[in-house]
């Protein structure tokens, strides 16, 4: 176990947080499609809890979930979807009664702002001038496995498999497009608003599994004490507002 517990803070010490972290420090795992959006909630919170300071990571909500699983120091995990979450839950990792859906997502197809492919549609991703699609990796990347169940359900999966490039997490999927490295990539709306310069929408996907984000406490030993005072924050008026100005809606 101390084995387990020593890998799972060096990667986390990787991901930038347990670095900075000091004693009363509010430590915050959360899906790289919220980076912008908790920054700035991180940023107003502390303005309510002065002797506070909220260090947040970002990074796929898979990697994320299993750092919760392994005992890194985290207080608070949000995820981008369910499954990686069920997973933390499922290994007793998480405070279940503290579990919550606070935001809505929406899955769409992107292209380079210039769109050299002229692709209109997803059905278009099928088509001889198109050879590289990113998305996220279904394996671990919520925005990834997002995608996979829409294209499933359209019909498309298989002809955009053949054509995929990978990413990481949504962030990295919404960089190939922009940088016109891939033709194509699926990201949520949120992340390409973010670049409307040089990306550009062309569909919203039909999602079967609806786009929710859970939120919930982290079971740990020397836990802040206002990790849950954080959690409601995220939930009350101010902190949707904050959250509904980088496009998420109320779950």
């Amino acid at each position: 176990m101390k084995t387990k517990l020593w890998l799972a803070t060096t990667l986390f010490l990787a991901m930038g947080l347990t670095a900075q972290a000091r004693a009363g420090d509010l430590l915050v795992a959360a899906a790289s499609s919220l980076t912008n959006a908790f920054t700035e909630l991180g940023v107003a919170f502390q303005k309510l809890h002065t002797d506070t300071k909220v260090l947040n990571s970002f990074a796929s909500s898979g990697a994320l979930a299993h750092q919760v699983i392994e005992g890194a120091p985290i207080d608070v995990f949000a995820s981008a979807d369910q499954t990686a979450m069920d997973k933390a839950a499922k290994e007793d990792a998480i405070v279940t009664d503290s579990r919550h859906d606070f935001v809505r997502n929406e899955v769409v197809l992107i292209v380079p702002a210039d769109n050299p492919r002229s692709i209109k549609s997803v059905k278009d991703l099928g088509g001889d001038a198109v050879t590289r699609v990113a998305f996220g990796n279904p394996a671990s990347v919520p925005v990834g496995r997002y995608t996979k169940a829409a294209l499933e359900k359209s019909g498309d999966w298989a002809a955009v498999k053949k054509r995929e490039v990978l990413g990481q997490n949504v962030r990295h999927v919404l960089d190939y497009v922009a940088r016109g490295e891939v033709d194509a990539g699926f990201v949520f709306a949120t992340d390409a608003a973010i670049m409307p310069e040089k990306v550009k929408v062309v569909q919203k996907m039909a999602s079967p599994i609806p786009v929710l984000y859970p939120i919930a406490l982290v079971k740990r030993e020397g836990a802040n004490p206002l990790a849950q005072a954080y959690i409601d924050f995220v939930s009350s008026e101010q902190g949707q507002a904050i959250l509904a100005k980088y496009g998420f809606s109320k779950p």
